[in-house]
């Protein structure tokens, strides 16, 4: 397949895992982006972000015929399958990692296995790992069961599958291998390649990988089986859920934004972020789509690391929570920039690391509390340790909330009294009291009532715009932000209220475009960097919840359907879509699945009983007014 600058678009991807880390597979074959041990460790496989420097791992037919190629999730699993349709026969090449669920470990597997199902075909198998993001040099040793690559702290074998049909016949390139060979219909080849300190190139018979197959399937199909959700989109939520469950470091219970880095947000540009992080504020909304679907032991996993990180006193100095973490909860995410990387299409510079992880985000405070409520009611209540971190965190909100932050977006163009801040901020003294008086504990429920209501009023007055008659930006502004659309999710807003009425309007005309819908406007706005984006899919789903809880019903499924076919060809989301409906930024992105997911099942609920009716299994924690 020929791709554009032989990069292929983001969309051109399918996403295996084994809930530590994870890797991206082409729709030709390639693995193109593979971090290991850890989705925050420096990247094996990473032609993603330079087709000469990064590495990759390529299994395809050797053919100049034309291949046809159909990429799809095996059933209810994320075994991805890969099927190569030529004159002269058809392939299938089977992808996936054995999860690894439970305690940190450097040893993980990528299977690769390829069968021709009719005719017969020649393929070209080439391994060429590149460590440390491609910085570091690696030794090669061939030995008679497979090659072993040697990088400075990493080690990797490459099994070879064995079958009837024959086996790789390994063949040195430098320091990298590649294989050719010719299958017929009903045989079978494949190699695994396989992380850690003692690991040794070995042979593995067919029935072994079929054996781990087996045991990869039963794992997601279990996993899936504990959903609750029964609703008019089963397959996309329910693929939605298993994108979330991929981007899960399971001995923590910490979910990632993303498993990439440096996927820009316009090709060529500079936006181009690291996103093997855990926010605060992304994995703490993945709480209430976990829950609506019944995934408690989920929620109360991410609740526990959550309440950790609040009781860790690991915050900068001047507030007690970081805005983002990596997956084992340390806090050392220093942004460099990779200059002997190309970037994706030209996009540099390519960054590691995240600068944004000392901003001030007001916002966070909120979010956490958010979860952590929805938690204590549905999961894991808090214990005497968790509420007294609670109490801080309210505390240092209570002399902090009214000062100007870098905002939900991350801008980096200076701080402002973000409008989205102070509703958040809101959320959590409301949410401290629910807290509080729900389970007779103690707190200073007077002075946070004080605290809250001096928010709401400010927003009334001050977040709203006569001119424009919506709530803005940041006080005093004029700007039209599509963070706004949380209000009446949260229960700031009654939906009904003219007030929010017309600020949905307003958003109708400023920043939808065909139902979806972008975050601010730049140039309106300046945000510190060059450039343009595009929609934000996370706000389009937003728009979808609160155009249904506003009453309007047929608007909200034709947004929410539309958005749909947006997805990839596996249903998966990056961080924005494009001016021509291309995925845009890091991929994919879990903020975009969890926002998915609630939409959904808030929609189906509203769409059964009515607008503006919340489930009553959630009826408590996202209020009306």
């Amino acid at each position: 397949m020929a791709y554009p600058d032989d990069y292929p678009p983001i969309a051109e991807h399918g996403l295996i895992g084994d809930l530590q880390t994870a890797a991206l597979v082409t729709t030709d074959g390639s693995i193109d982006w593979f971090c290991c041990p850890r989705f925050d460790s420096p990247s094996v496989f990473g032609s993603l972000l330079d087709r000469r420097r990064g590495g990759f791992f390529r299994i395809a037919p050797d053919t100049n015929a034309e291949v046809t190629r159909r990429q799809w999730y095996f059933h209810d699993t994320a075994v991805l399958m890969t099927r190569f349709m030529t004159p002269d026969g058809v392939g299938a090449l089977y992808d996936f990692m054995p999860v690894r669920d439970g305690a940190a470990t450097d040893r993980h597997e990528i299977v690769r296995v390829l069968r021709v199902v009719r005719g017969t075909m020649r393929f070209t198998v080439e391994c060429r790992p590149r460590f440390d993001y491609g910085r570091a040099p690696h030794t090669l040793e061939l030995t008679p069961d497979g090659p072993a690559f040697h990088g400075p702290d990493l080690d990797l074998a490459l099994h070879t599958v064995v079958d009837g049909g024959g086996a790789l016949d390994w063949r040195a390139e430098e320091q990298d291998v590649s294989a050719t060979i010719t299958l017929s219909a009903g045989q079978a080849v494949g190699a695994v390649l396989e992380s850690g300190a003692d690991v040794r190139p070995r042979r593995i018979p067919i029935g072994q990988a079929d054996a781990k197959f087996d045991e990869t399937v039963h794992f997601w199909r279990s996993w899936l089986e504990r959903s609750t959700y029964s609703g008019r989109w089963r397959e996309t939520v329910h693929r939605s859920a298993m994108s979330l469950k991929l981007m899960t470091y399971a001995p923590t219970g910490a979910l990632v934004a993303a498993p990439t880095a440096g996927l820009p947000e316009q090709p060529g540009g500079e936006r181009n972020w690291d996103y093997r992080y855990t926010w605060i504020r992304d994995a703490s909304f993945s709480v209430h789509a976990l829950l609506s679907l019944g995934y408690t032991e989920e929620a109360a996993a991410f609740g526990s690391w959550l309440a950790d990180r609040i009781n860790s006193h690991d915050g900068p100095e001047d507030r007690p929570l970081r805005i983002m973490y990596r997956v084992d909860g340390t806090a050392d995410l220093t942004e460099e920039t990779l200059d002997h990387l190309e970037g994706y299409r030209g996009s540099r510079p390519v960054r590691v690391g995240n600068g944004a992880a000392d901003q001030l985000q007001l916002d966070i405070v909120g979010e956490a509390l958010y979860s952590l409520q929805l938690a204590d009611q549905h999961a894991v209540r808090l214990d005497h340790r968790g509420w007294q971190a609670v109490r801080r965190l309210v505390g240092w909100l209570c002399e902090n909330w009214d000062s100007p932050d870098e905002g939900v977006w991350e801008t980096r163009g200076g701080r402002r009294d973000f409008v989205y801040g102070r509703l958040m901020s809101w959320v959590a003294f409301d949410r401290a009291i629910r807290m509080a008086r729900d389970r007779a504990r103690p707190g200073d429920i007077p002075e946070w009532t004080r605290q809250r209501d001096l928010i709401y009023d400010q927003v009334i007055e001050k977040g709203w715009d006569p001119g424009r008659r919506a709530f803005v930006q940041y006080l005093g502004g004029d700007v039209l932000d599509a963070s706004v659309l949380m209000m009446p999710r949260v229960g700031f807003v009654v939906p009904t209220d003219p007030l929010w009425g017309s600020t949905l309007r307003a958003i109708d005309e400023g920043l939808v475009s065909d139902g979806l819908v972008f975050r601010y406007d730049p140039a309106a706005s300046p945000d510190g960097l060059a450039g343009t984006e595009g929609t934000f899919s996370l706000c389009s789903f937003w728009y979808v919840d609160a155009l249904a809880r506003s009453g309007r019903l047929g608007d909200a499924r034709t947004a929410f359907e539309k958005m749909l076919t947006y997805a990839n060809h596996l249903g998966l989301y990056s961080e924005e879509i494009g001016a021509t409906g291309e995925q845009l930024g890091n991929f994919p992105q879990a903020f975009s699945h969890l926002a998915l997911i609630s939409a959904a099942v808030d929609l189906d609920h509203q769409l059964d009983h009515g607008a503006g009716v919340v489930a009553p299994e959630l009826g408590r924690l996202h209020p009306l007014g």
